[in-house]
């Protein structure tokens, strides 16, 4: 009976939130009312900020693409060198007088670019993070196709449109015999994983001691740049490596090139069909169940509970769905990225879990990254019946 209560007043507490929003939105949409709020006092600083945040929306792709410009005439590597004139930059970027201000006032504030007295020019906040940081660089870079794909987002949605730049990009998403891929069709991807899985390896290195673990198998690793990473945190640690056939033969010469062939086995399949190498008792899946559909995802899954002993441990690194303060990462920029790609979506980590717990798995738990926009890190181990 209480319960039943309780059930009551929870139901009759959320009707009445319910209709207060609603009658919230119902002003907020009405013009006469919007002008009042911005004009009187105390309602003045929410209008506005509503305001701003709302062509901050409209506003975005330019900002990207000051942030792209400025990339690309390594505006950035400059200014570390110290403060420097308009002239003298203006000079080095090859633009002239009026389009080197132009940019680095739009860069000013974006705060890219930091103004400094004597009509000179520094690192800003956000620009200094990127002085040196290839990776990401080159995802910024790589966005152009991104912003090309979307210019018909309805159309995107609805289907309508042919198979995109990111599509072809990342030709594993929609094939049908994605181990038939040859290298020349996964040597654009591979290299940008490789250049951008650094960003990621430390988040879930510095979440996660690896050292406790005898042997991690990475699959879908690439050409093995979390292995490399996973590598110099615990010296004892042997490595395997499982991708496609395209794809294992880079990370061989990669790995070779890092002095770990000794301590690292490559092998070659599709997870959608092959069964993984056994012998591992630490498992690692980066970046990877978000860029296939529920029905793959869950064959990987089977995949890996089948090469793992009872007493072994997953890991799922990937952004995710409901992630606080980090929303629209993935539910918006990943979600439309992958809508694009034509294969995937992100999840929440109870979604990851129900996957999870039907493939045989627990339901794992979440362990804290430091930036949890990035990627969070769901821990998860076999279920014993």
């Amino acid at each position: 009976m209480h319960r039943s209560l309780t059930s009551r007043a929870i139901e009759v507490q959320s009707g009445w939130f319910e209709r207060l929003q609603a009658f919230g939105l119902g002003l907020m949409s009405n013009p006469r009312f919007r002008r009042w709020a911005a004009a009187f006092p105390l309602t003045r600083p929410i209008a506005r900020r509503r305001a701003l945040a709302l062509f901050d929306l409209c506003a975005g792709f330019v900002y990207s693409q000051v942030l792209l410009a400025c990339v690309r005439l390594r505006v950035f590597d400059i200014l570390a060198e110290g403060p420097q004139a308009v002239d003298t930059l203006s000079r080095r970027l090859t633009l002239s007088r009026d389009a080197t201000l132009r940019l680095l006032d739009a860069a000013v504030s974006l705060r890219l670019v930091a103004r400094r007295r004597g009509d000179r020019y520094a690192l800003g906040a956000l620009g200094a993070t990127l002085v040196g940081n290839d990776a990401l660089q080159s995802m910024i870079e790589h966005h152009r196709m991104l912003y090309n794909d979307l210019r018909f987002p309805v159309e995107l949605l609805r289907m309508q449109v042919r198979q995109g730049e990111l599509a072809q990009y990342w030709p594993y998403a929609q094939s049908d015999q994605p181990d038939q891929l040859e290298a020349q069709n996964v040597a654009r991807y591979s290299t940008l994983m490789t250049a951008s899985q650094p960003l990621i390896a430390d988040e879930v290195l510095d979440a996660y001691s690896i050292g406790k673990h005898r042997c991690l198998l990475d699959v879908g690793g690439g050409e093995g740049a979390f292995l490399a990473a996973a590598a110099a945190r615990a010296p004892h640690l042997r490595l395997m490596l499982f991708d496609l056939p395209a794809v294992a033969g880079r990370a061989q010469a990669r790995l070779a090139e890092l002095a770990l062939a000794d301590r690292a086995s490559v092998h070659a399949g599709s997870f959608r069909t092959d069964p993984l190498p056994t012998g591992a008792d630490v498992v690692s899946l980066v970046r990877v169940l978000h860029d296939h559909d529920d029905d793959t995802v869950l064959a990987i899954l089977a995949a890996v509970r089948r090469a793992l002993p009872d007493d072994g441990v997953l890991l799922i690194a990937e952004p995710m769905s409901g992630t606080r303060g980090a929303e629209a990462v993935a539910d918006a920029y990943f979600a439309f990225y992958l809508l694009a790609m034509g294969s995937g979506r992100t999840r929440t980590p109870e979604r990851l879990g129900e996957l999870l717990h039907q493939s045989g798995f627990d339901r794992g738990r979440m362990i804290d990254t430091r930036l949890p926009l990035q990627t969070r890190l769901l821990v998860a181990h076999p279920r014993l019946v």
